[in-house]
């Protein structure tokens, strides 16, 4: 902790115990009762602060994270699947169910259907879940428009989620998610759209700061995800992956070829797949939710990622056909429960880990100086109980830009 020092700021938290997720055995650990000095947004100071401040709140000994991240999700969207779901557990196909008007064409139907204001209304209750189990910033990726219209208008959509709620919002364009219909048995002319319209627009317009593929069989192959790659890099954007989720493919070795900020899903990711990462500085996004939902078998390779030190995040993946989970706690239980994750692991996963999965290792994820202040304040007494316990309210309070948003 600092030393003392003398300093005007905005606000001071007393009594906080804090978990500061910073690099090393001393993050996980909880600080004695202590005191966070927040100025213009940022954590300023730490420790026995000597200050006068305009606003004092005292933390009372609840336990004070980072705020949580949630680095990979479809939370703007139209439309309701839960009758698919019902259908499926009474042993109908998907192939039925999509020749009838459902699957992931069903959303992108209902999706194109509403407009920029109905899909926020939409996505406000889900949000709200996320907000209380802690999240202060959170990722939207399109996917659901699959035209240069309905695509601007869900990242438009993602970004206005701003002006409704305290949260950070890191929207992604992810046009390669799926074939439009008008584009049946003709996918590259669609990834031409995505490369030579979509993302020149989107990168002009500055509606997002990072570009994914769907890269797997019933997605893209890898030579029309290199492509959408070389696009996106061309115009200044970062890329991630939906990779390895159902088959190996090589994908998040391409992800990492490009730099890529994460590779998301890897269950079927292979040691060549897993050193690319570790090389390349890329984050394994685990998403134990779709692997819960969708009943996989085959687990991401923990211990390979271990092995080469590959930082690994958590997220929930919330979107209505494979993830409708809305807590990014409960993720942390399943990646406990699921994967044989740490709680101190699945704790990196939403904090410093996330952070990075987004670009933001070296301003949110951790409490010390410098960084942004998103914190979560907690009435539990160890962080374990993140994972542990679910369905109680634990959240007292979120700070985002060092601002309060009471629960």
């Amino acid at each position: 902790m600092q030393q003392p020092t003398t300093q005007l700021f905005d606000l001071v938290l007393t009594n906080a115990r804090i978990v500061s997720m910073i690099s090393g055995d001393d993050g996980y650990q909880v600080s004695q009762a202590t005191e966070i000095g927040i100025k213009d947004g940022r954590i300023a100071a730490i420790g026995e602060l000597n200050s006068s401040a305009a606003n004092v709140f005292d933390c009372q000994n609840k336990l004070v994270t980072p705020g949580f991240i949630d680095c990979h999700t479809h939370v703007i969207y139209a439309g309701n699947r839960a009758n698919e779901f019902e259908m499926r557990l009474k042993g109908i196909p998907y192939q039925e169910i999509a020749q009838q008007g459902g699957g992931i064409l069903s959303t992108v139907k209902a999706t194109r259907q509403a407009s920029q204001e109905q899909l926020v209304e939409l996505a406000l209750p889900r949000l709200d879940g996320l907000l209380r189990s802690g999240v202060t910033s959170l990722e939207v990726k399109s996917g659901y428009g699959l035209s240069l219209a309905d695509e601007l208008k869900m990242l438009r959509a993602a970004k206005a989620l701003e002006d409704h709620r305290k949260i950070r919002i890191s929207p992604t364009l992810l046009a390669a998610h799926a074939l439009p219909p008008e584009f049946a048995g003709r996918a590259d002319d669609y990834i031409r759209l995505v490369c030579q319209e979509i993302i020149p627009c989107v990168a002009e317009e500055k509606l997002a700061t990072s570009v994914d593929v769907f890269c797997e069989s019933i997605g893209f192959n890898l030579q029309q995800t290199e492509r959408v790659f070389e696009a996106a890099v061309a115009h200044g954007l970062r890329v991630k992956g939906h990779t390895e989720q159902l088959s190996n493919l090589g994908g998040s070795a391409l992800t990492a070829r490009y730099n890529g900020l994460s590779a998301d899903h890897i269950e079927y990711l292979d040691t060549t797949g897993v050193e690319a990462l570790a090389k390349s500085g890329t984050v394994a996004t685990l998403l134990p939710g779709a692997f819960y939902f969708l009943k996989e078998t085959q687990l991401p390779p923990i211990e390979l990622l271990r092995k080469h030190q590959v930082p690994m995040a958590i997220a929930t993946d919330l979107n209505p056909g494979t993830s409708p989970f809305a807590d990014l706690t409960m993720m942390m239980n399943m990646g406990c429960t699921l994967f044989g994750l740490t709680p101190e692991e699945t704790l990196r996963g939403v904090t410093c880990h996330a952070a990075k999965a987004l670009g933001y290792a070296e301003s949110r994820g951790q409490i010390q100086p410098g960084f942004d202040a998103d914190l979560a304040i907690w009435d539990v007494s160890h962080p374990a109980d993140f994972s542990y316990q679910q369905g109680v309210d634990r959240l007292s309070a979120r700070l985002v830009n060092g601002e309060f948003d009471h629960v």
